[in-house]
């Protein structure tokens, strides 16, 4: 910007004073916080062709921001995808995703039976209500999904490629081969994993949703979701955020992206964490059964074996407590020291919940039951603490 003509005010001054400064020649070494909700440039036709995308650039950061698309190419090179776009949470990610499939009135969504409670929510209470027929279904019995896809042809697929939260896992690559002759577009919401675990479009998703909340960002100081997938689908959901607005701010970007360059070392940290717990749980007397992956008596050992990072079963485990209910279930969880009682997962902490009454509190007691969630029902999410602490608090907990 040239400069003014005359001597500025000094209310001019204090508003326009060591802003605009030029590049200063060098590259900082860590991405910067675009803290500014619009850009300019020297020539308006500039800014102009922008708009219109015929070059490339930021307008308004609705539309892009150089922080966010930051993270939105770290987690795409790390999904093996052409592109992402990053929104204000995981459900925002998930409601975009949707959107961008043009699933509307007339079309079936066929979703797994046990999601995780709000994502049912966002089908029956939003999706349903807009003419969307919302079909369930057990997403381990290939056969009732194959008679599912021939009967419904749904235009959507939706499942998790690890239960909330008793950690079933699905078959993505099956469930993908199924979903293809009919033109079902198979959207995997892959948050328990991250793609550290497993790549689900590689495996044959169209797109993959992940609530950055947990294990991207993990460290339990943002809220942020992103959906990722090929050229075409990354059009489709650019278009959504700019209208919708649920937009990933960029001081959160630059959170997750800052969280995102440990993922490695601390999802396998928690996974080694998880399969040491899970282990000292399933031979303690309190505990009446473990849900974990990477157990052997666990009905999906195999394929987590098969489909995840070799030696990693997932940093999630659940647990029935013998004999307990509620007000056992609040005790033992009120004695615990360092685990710590939070509805979320993927942190560096460890973190303890109650399905029944969190994330599952919606549910009858029967139909918690329908989808195996018993009243003694634990789930913990492990953190990078050492596992020998993590044990001992948990046998304090457990001696009453």
């Amino acid at each position: 910007m040239e400069e003014p003509s005359r001597p500025l005010s000094f209310s001019t001054l204090a508003v326009h004073a060591g802003e605009q400064a030029p590049p200063p020649g060098v590259y900082p070494v860590g991405t910067p916080i675009y803290q500014t909700s619009s850009f300019y440039y020297e020539r308006s036709e500039d800014l102009d062709a922008v708009f219109e995308g015929t070059i490339p650039g930021y307008v308004y950061t609705r539309y892009g921001n150089p922080t966010t698309a930051a993270l939105e190419r770290a987690v795409a090179a790390l999904e093996g995808a052409e592109g992402a776009v990053a929104f204000a949470s995981g459900m925002a990610a998930i409601h975009a995703a949707l959107l961008a499939l043009e699933l509307g009135p007339g079309d079936t969504l066929l979703a797994s039976r046990d999601l995780y409670g709000m994502t049912q929510a966002l089908f029956l209470n939003l999706f349903a209500p807009l003419g969307v027929r919302v079909q369930w279904v057990d997403m381990g019995d290939l056969s009732a999904v194959r008679q599912a896809l021939e009967a419904q042809r749904p235009k959507v697929t939706f499942l998790e490629t690890v239960s909330n939260p008793l950690l079933r896992v699905a078959d993505v690559a099956a469930l993908a081969e199924l979903c293809r002759p009919h033109g079902t577009a198979l959207v995997v919401d892959a948050t328990f994993t991250s793609p550290y675990l497993c790549q689900p479009l590689a495996l044959g998703a169209r797109l993959v949703v992940h609530s950055a909340t947990k294990y991207l960002g993990g460290h339990g100081d943002v809220t942020g979701g992103l959906a990722v997938g090929g050229a075409h689908e990354v059009e489709q959901l650019r278009a959504v955020a700019k209208l919708v607005g649920g937009i990933l701010p960029p001081s959160e970007a630059w959170l997750t992206l800052r969280g995102l360059k440990t993922l490695p070392l601390r999802l396998q940290r928690q996974c080694d964490n998880a399969l040491a717990v899970a282990r000292w749980l399933a031979a303690h007397p309190r505990v009446e059964r473990v849900y974990y992956p990477g157990l052997e008596d666990h009905p999906h050992y195999d394929l987590a074996r098969r489909m995840f990072r070799p030696g990693c079963s997932g940093a999630v485990v659940a647990f029935d407590l013998r004999a307990a209910g509620a007000p056992e279930v609040l005790a033992f969880m009120d004695r615990l020291r360092l685990c710590l009682p939070a509805p979320t997962l993927g942190d560096i902490y460890s973190l303890v919940l109650y399905p029944a009454r969190a994330s599952h509190r919606a549910l009858s007691p029967a139909q918690r039951r329908t989808v195996g969630i018993g009243d003694g029902l634990v789930r913990l999410s492990l953190g990078i603490e050492d596992a020998a602490d993590i044990i001992a608090d948990l046998e304090q907990a457990l001696a009453w």
